[in-house]
């Protein structure tokens, strides 16, 4: 069969064939979740013989292939991970002729073309094209948490979060970009931070088509066409579409650790003392590439920037109209919903926004008309 092809065997769970009986057997193992051969040292179980025997080699005292190279001795084979060394992956995919240095991540590769997702959830169904992806996913349903940090005792679902987690006490950051040679300590923000340098934006709103180079950013523009605000205060449910937004607005409520050493005024975070604190310094570190004026704040360096470019990322959701800034958005909604949230406290007179109180209706005068009509009301009585 081997020769032939023919697989006579097929699962009944989800299709897949097989050209051995025994093949099957092992198959349907990951649909049950049936474990049959134990570790005999730390109790730990397999769904098939060979998995179980590599396990065992992690027990062994004796580790009889040492790598030459980084000179750790290993249970498992030496050839596998010589070639983290070599560089040599002579598994290439048909489809996308991406390389691998080992068949089984090949065969893993392989199914993000072919859609197939053989390991399903117990519990909710769904399903995944790696055993250890579904594995980490049940832990969802469980709330285990097996690897814990031996520093401070904060425990994860996934061994790799884990590693990302140890990095924050060792101070490590082994990923380091090839042009300006700033390090990261994971690799995923490495790759964001290349598109600094590249231009490169992958991730694109299918509404605007306003590109971005990582997707929280993409994620969190699209909240802007939604209006969704996930993140409620409890205090005085002000809603926020931003983690961060909402993270520093919290604050405000609890108290103001970080005092201006200038002019003794309190802060709630610390990055608004230090922005406060370069009106007293006059520092400006953010300077706009085209025309080189300078900023105190990142945010308003920004904001400067689309006055070049030209991008106006917030859309209104109603007729469509787009704007630079997202407060300029925010007033313009208004003349659809008619909303004047700043109201003059002599004469109660509303407005849509606080520029309109203040400028077309300045206090002063308002309180000399108010003062006038007084007068002149009570001299009639007279």
């Amino acid at each position: 069969m081997v020769h032939t092809g023919e697989k006579p065997f097929m699962c009944s769970i989800c299709g897949k064939r097989f050209s051995q009986k025994a093949n099957l057997i092992t198959h349907t193992r990951t649909h049950t979740g049936e474990k049959p051969f134990s570790c005999t040292l730390c109790s730990k179980r397999f769904g098939d013989r060979s998995a179980l025997i590599q396990h065992k080699k992690t027990h062994a005292a004796g580790k009889h292939f040492a790598c030459s190279v980084y000179n750790p001795s290993f249970g498992y084979t030496l050839r596998v991970h010589m070639m983290i060394h070599s560089g040599d992956k002579p598994f290439m995919c048909s489809v996308c002729g991406k390389r691998f240095s080992q068949k089984a991540h090949l065969t893993t590769h392989t199914r993000i073309h072919t859609g197939d997702k053989p390991y399903s959830c117990s519990v909710c169904n769904k399903s995944f094209i790696d055993y250890s992806a579904m594995i980490k996913h049940t832990r969802v349903h469980t709330g285990e948490k097996p690897f814990a940090c031996s520093v401070c005792n904060l425990s994860f679902s996934d061994r790799s979060n884990l590693g990302k987690h140890m990095r924050r006490h060792t101070g490590e950051k082994p990923f380091a970009c090839s042009l300006c040679g700033k390090r990261f300590s994971i690799r995923g923000h490495l790759t964001t931070h290349t598109r600094t340098h590249t231009g490169e934006k992958p991730f694109t709103c299918a509404i605007c088509n306003l590109n971005f180079s990582d997707r929280s950013g993409l994620v969190q523009h699209r909240r802007t066409h939604t209006g969704e605000k996930r993140f409620t205060c409890s205090i005085c449910g002000k809603q926020f579409s931003q983690r961060g937004a909402f993270t520093k607005h919290i604050q405000i409520h609890s108290e103001k650790p970080f005092l201006c050493s200038i002019c003794g005024k309190r802060f709630s975070i610390r990055g608004n003392l230090l922005i406060h604190t370069r009106t007293h310094t006059g520092e400006r570190p953010f300077a706009c590439p085209i025309c080189k004026t300078s900023f105190g704040v990142h945010a308003v360096l920004m904001k400067h920037m689309r006055t070049h470019t030209g991008e106006r990322p917030f859309a209104c959701s109603v007729c469509g109209k787009r704007f630079s800034d997202n407060s300029h958005l925010i007033t313009h909604i208004r003349s659809h919903t008619g909303e004047k949230p700043f109201s003059c406290s002599i004469c109660k007179t509303s407005f849509s926004d606080r520029s309109g109180l203040r400028y077309l209706h300045p206090l002063a005068q308002c309180s000399s008309l108010v003062s006038r009509i007084t007068s002149e009301n009570f001299y009639r009585r007279l």
